[in-house]
Formats: C-alpha cells, sequence, structure tokens
C-alpha cells in the first residue's frame, strides 16, 4: 500500500537523519489516517522538543493502550513513572520490521551460530533492544529548525500552502492523556509543512573551507549557533576576504539574543564588503533589540534598501521600525511594497494589518490579518494582530478563538491575556474576566488596562465594592483614561458614595473627546448632585445634558433626564442637606504608592 511505503521512507529518513523530510512524511499519513499509533510513535522520533514528543507517545497510547513502544518511550521521557512489566513490543501486532522475521522463520533454519541468532529468545533480546532504540531516537532525536528559526537566516519567510484548517483543537483526532504537560503542537494541526526559501547569502567556498562549510551546514539545521559561530570563524580565517562569514555570526548571536555581539559582527562584515545589504539589515535589527528607538537604525535599514531595492525583507523591517515609532501610514506603504515583492509570506500582510488597525480601517486590517493567518499558521502573533481585528470589526467570539490559540502558546503575554479580557468583557463571560485577570495581575501588578478590565467585570456582576477598588488602581496607574474614570464613577454611584463620584466627575471633565464624553460627564454628576441635596446645581446638569445634540445622548438616558427634571421641585433647591463625610474603600498596593482616597464633600446649602 501507498501508506506503507511512505512510512517506510519515513522510517529510513530518521535513521538517515532527515527528521525534517521524515516529520513531513508522517505528517501526510496523520492527514490521512489519525487513529493509527504507529505513525503516532514514529513522528515523537521526527518532532523537536520534549513536550511535542510527549504528545505523540500519548497520544498512540490513548489509541492503543497496550502499545509498550509508546509506555517504553513516556518512561524515558518522565512522564509515566518506571514500570519493568513493560515489554518493548507486543509481538501479535507486528509491524514492519517484524513481518520480515516472519519470513525469515519461514525459511530454511541456518545451523551454527546462525542458529543461535535466530533462537526465539535471542531475537526477543534484540527485539528488546529495537524498541529502546526507537524510544531513544524520539527522546533524542535531532532537532530541526522551526520556520520561526529559519526566518532570521532567509531571505524571505515564504512561500507557504495555503491552509484551509481552522486553528482549533477539535481538528486533532488523538487527543493527550491527563498527564500530557503542554499545548497541541502547531504543527499537528496543519495540513502540510510549512516551507522556507533558500537562504539570502548563498557564497560558493574555497576548497580548504569545504569541511567547516559542511559541518556550519549541518550545525545550522540543528540551530547550534555556538557551531555555527566557530566554524564561521575557522571559515574567515581561511578566506580573509569573504564577508559572509561575519554576517553568519552576526546572524547567530542574534538568535542567541546577544544583540551587542551581532552588532559587532554585522560591522566586520561591512568592513570587508561597504555594498552588503544584508549585513545593514542585521546591524539594524540587532540595534532594535538593543533600543529600538535609536536614529541610526532607520539609516542602516534605508540603506540595505538602496543596495537591494528588490529585496522585501528590509521593507518589512521599516515597516516594524515605522509602527513601533508610530508612523502607521508610512509602515503601510512600506508593507505594500515588501507585498509585492513576496507575495507568499505571511509578514507583509501581518504588518498591513498592524497599520490599518492603527489607522481605523478596521475592514481591511481584517482581510489582511486573515491573510496572513492562513498563509502560516504557525506564526503566533498572527493570531493577537488577527483578534485586534475581529474586536475593531465587532466580532468578539471569534476574536476570543483567536486569542485562546495564541495565549495557549504565550501563557505570559499579559497583554494578550488583557486583550482577550476584553473580548471576554464584551460577550458578556465576566466571571472568566475575573479568573483570567486574577493571574495576569499577578505577573503585572501595575497593568491599568488589566485592572480595568476585572473592575468592569465586576461592575457588570454588582459587585460595587471589587470594582471601586480595581478602577481606582487602574485611575492610579493611567489617570488620563477617560473610560477607567467614568468607570469609577459608575462604581462610586453604585456604592451610594456620591460625594467621591462628584468629585470624580469633576476630574475626568478635563478628559473629555466629544459630546458623547460630556453627555455623561453631565448625567453621573447631576445623578451625585442630586443625592447630595445640591439640588439646584442638578437641575443645571439635567438642562445640559438634554440640550446636547440628539446624537450624543441615548435615549433611555435622555428620558431619564426628563424624569428627574419632573420630580425634583423648586422648593427643593432650598433645602438644608445633612452633610456627610465618609472615605472611600482603603485600597492596598503592591510595591506601589497608595493613592488618596476621596473624600465625600462638606455641602453647603
Amino acid at each position: 500500500m501507498a501508506e506503507d511505503t511512505m512510512l517506510q521512507e519515513a522510517i529510513e529518513a530518521l535513521r538517515d537523519g532527515e527528521n525534517a523530510r521524515a516529520k513531513d512524511l508522517l505528517t501526510r499519513l496523520l492527514k490521512t489516517e489519525q487513529n493509527n499509533p504507529t505513525y503516532w510513535v514514529w513522528m515523537s522520533a521526527a518532532v523537536e522538543t520534549a513536550k511535542e514528543r510527549i504528545y505523540c507517545l500519548e497520544t498512540a497510547l490513548k489509541l492503543d493502550p497496550k502499545n509498550a513502544t509508546a509506555k517504553r518511550g513516556l518512561v524515558l521521557l518522565g512522564a509515566l513513572p518506571p514500570d519493568d512489566s513493560i515489554q518493548p513490543f507486543q509481538i501479535k501486532n507486528q509491524r514492519i520490521w517484524e513481518e520480515e522475521l516472519v519470513k525469515e522463520e519461514e525459511e530454511e533454519k541456518p545451523k551454527g551460530l546462525k542458529a543461535v541468532s535466530k533462537s526465539p529468545l535471542v531475537r526477543l533480546a534484540g527485539l528488546a533492544v529495537l524498541g529502546i532504540a526507537v524510544c531513544a531516537l524520539a527522546y533524542f532525536g535531532l532537532s530541526v529548525r522551526s520556520p520561526q528559526t529559519i526566518a532570521r537566516l532567509i531571505n524571505t519567510p515564504g512561500p507557504s500552502p495555503t491552509y484551509t484548517t481552522t486553528p482549533t483543537f477539535i481538528n486533532v483526532t488523538g487527543q493527550p492523556s491527563p498527564t500530557y504537560v503542554g499545548p497541541t503542537p502547531l504543527w499537528a494541526l496543519l495540513p502540510a509543512t510549512y516551507t522556507p526559501t533558500p537562504f539570502y547569502v548563498n557564497t560558493p567556498r574555497a576548497p580548504e573551507s569545504i569541511d567547516y562549510s559542511r559541518i556550519f551546514k549541518g550545525a545550522l539545521a540543528k540551530g547550534d549557533w555556538q557551531a555555527v559561530i566557530s566554524n564561521m570563524q575557522q571559515i574567515a580565517t581561511l578566506e580573509p576576504k569573504a564577508a559572509d562569514p561575519f554576517y553568519y555570526i552576526g546572524e547567530a548571536y542574534l538568535a542567541l539574543g546577544n544583540p551587542g555581539e551581532a552588532v559587532k559582527a554585522y560591522q566586520l562584515a561591512l568592513v570587508k564588503n561597504p555594498n552588503f545589504g544584508a549585513a545593514y539589515l542585521g546591524r539594524a535589527k540587532a540595534k532594535i533589540m538593543i533600543n529600538p528607538k535609536e536614529e541610526s537604525i532607520l539609516a542602516d535599514i534605508n540603506q540595505a534598501i538602496q543596495l537591494e531595492p528588490n529585496w522585501g525583507e528590509p521593507y518589512l523591517e521599516r515597516a516594524n521600525y515605522e509602527l513601533v515609532n508610530g508612523d502607521p501610514e508610512a509602515a503601510l506603504k512600506d508593507a505594500k511594497r515588501a507585498e509585492s515583492l513576496m507575495p507568499e509570506s505571511p509578514l507583509p500582510y501581518l504588518y498591513k494589518a498592524q497599520a490599518e488597525l492603527a489607522l481605523a480601517q478596521n475592514a481591511q486590517a481584517l482581510a489582511d490579518a486573515k491573510q496572513a493567518n492562513q498563509l502560516d499558521l504557525t506564526l503566533l502573533s498572527s493570531y493577537l494582530t488577527l483578534a485586534k481585528a475581529y474586536i475593531a470589526n465587532g466580532q468578539q467570539t471569534d476574536a476570543i478563538d483567536a486569542l485562546e490559540t495564541y495565549t495557549t502558546y504565550e501563557p505570559k503575554d499579559v497583554d494578550a491575556l488583557v486583550t482577550l479580557a476584553e473580548a471576554y468583557n464584551l460577550a458578556g463571560r465576566y466571571q472568566d474576566v475575573i479568573n483570567l485577570m486574577n493571574k495576569a495581575l499577578l505577573m503585572d501588578t501595575r497593568d491599568p488596562e488589566g485592572y480595568y478590565q476585572r473592575g468592569f467585570a465586576y461592575l457588570k456582576l454588582e459587585d460595587g465594592e471589587q470594582a471601586e477598588k480595581d478602577l481606582q488602581l487602574s485611575v492610579y496607574y493611567r489617570p488620563d483614561s477617560f473610560k477607567a474614570q467614568i468607570a469609577l464613577i459608575q462604581a462610586q454611584v453604585m456604592r451610594e458614595h456620591y460625594g467621591d463620584a462628584y468629585l470624580q466627575t469633576e476630574r475626568a471633565r478635563a478628559l473629555v473627546e466629544g459630546d458623547q464624553d460630556l453627555a455623561l460627564i453631565y448625567y453621573y454628576r447631576a445623578i451625585s448632585l442630586e443625592n447630595i441635596n445640591e439640588v439646584s446645581l442638578a437641575v443645571r446638569d439635567w438642562r445640559a445634558l438634554l440640550a446636547l445634540p440628539e446624537a450624543a445622548v441615548s435615549p433611555d438616558m435622555r428620558v431619564e433626564a426628563q424624569q428627574h427634571l419632573s420630580g425634583l421641585r423648586p422648593s427643593q433647591a432650598t433645602a438644608t442637606p445633612t452633610a456627610t463625610k465618609k472615605p472611600t474603600p482603603t485600597v492596598t498596593l503592591t510595591a506601589t504608592k497608595q493613592p488618596t482616597a476621596t473624600i465625600r464633600p462638606t455641602v453647603t446649602p
């Protein structure tokens, strides 16, 4: 059968150390038959990380609870406790290699040493060794570069096939058992593997450098950046006029997160060849890691574009720089230029979507974010941008799906968790907001948006006390947020802290932008003034509210204002109120200065 042939090719590829090819073949097999435990066992030898191996072996064990190979592999990986009773293989479930043993058994039995080697006991021992070898291969399998790693060393991150599956866990038939320690690997969700383009630099090597070049390529394939550096240093010694060894050394230092050494390497490359456009771009990327606002970054990127005007990556890097520095219009222009040069790459569409969101071009941003995500389902940042585009277009449910995928793989990205909380709030999932922000705010105790989202959820659940605490913190850390100021006023009104609410409206008044904001100020200030018996001032605000343009005041708010005006008697304006003085709840901050509690004003008739 074709499947058996493909499986045999995958096994041969693993034996030859070609893990990428083996994973590609096994991925195709799993597309046709995801319930085949044998495919999952062999896939465990092709993947890169221990978490992925555990996932593959646990899936195989769930599909075939008697699969001794999967059990032995999980024991070796520490996912199952040691069990000496586990046999390496079940003889009754023949695999390809077992069929060969059966064929040999059916042939004429040899004599002498060959007869000893054909003994059942010797054969069983051999099977045990082979079983352990398979699991050891799964455990110590050679790592293969992921698309994200390759992207640093290539001209473009594409092309990629167009994927059609939705990035949700329901597309994977074999689910992990309860002992699984991580999320489903993204490659398991894909109908095809992501294929990068060749390297930007492909310099022929001198004969004396061939051996070092061969070792370099192997190290590059494994992501062994120290080996890349050491072999390129040897090549640089043997080829003193070559610039690309220093370029690769710089790329390796970037991958190791050492931008300072990367800058030095790129500069050496430029000494050898001042017209080396890739080195200018590499130096710019290293400088961005050190200080994304350094002025010389843009000069390096521009020089790379001047030297390589038909290379798409410098335009992408300039678009990214412009987004970081608040110029979405220029970023959009560069992203479009990059798209024309590398239409199969997801990154131009990703940067276009981010620029369009900043320019409030929400519909086009959503289309471009979808395109970026479809071109490469393993590009995590595309899920975050896609979610923001969904929120901007009022599609909260879709935003939640994208954000849940992203935060599964980036559980410590507080900004993404807060964005997910916003989507939950918009969808009415208030308890989910509270649970999520309880975790996020442990990671960042000063995040004003996190406190706002949790405070908003408490408001909706009518827990005024907790809402007021969170919203006080949100205002404390970001006092220029009008929405946080208004939400705090709502919490204070809910708790009948009308004096505090009145004072808060006076603070928020300075942040008003437009008639809709002004309507909220009039509304809550009128309510607060009524309840501290400043009736004449309340009447003034109700009338000011009704005088605003119709589009600025909701119908419900307008009706309520009219009801309040009709219910207020003129004599109330001269009534002498009973003044009160009551502090708001004490707010405790972690490692920060506590804000001053607001006090109800003493009312003068």
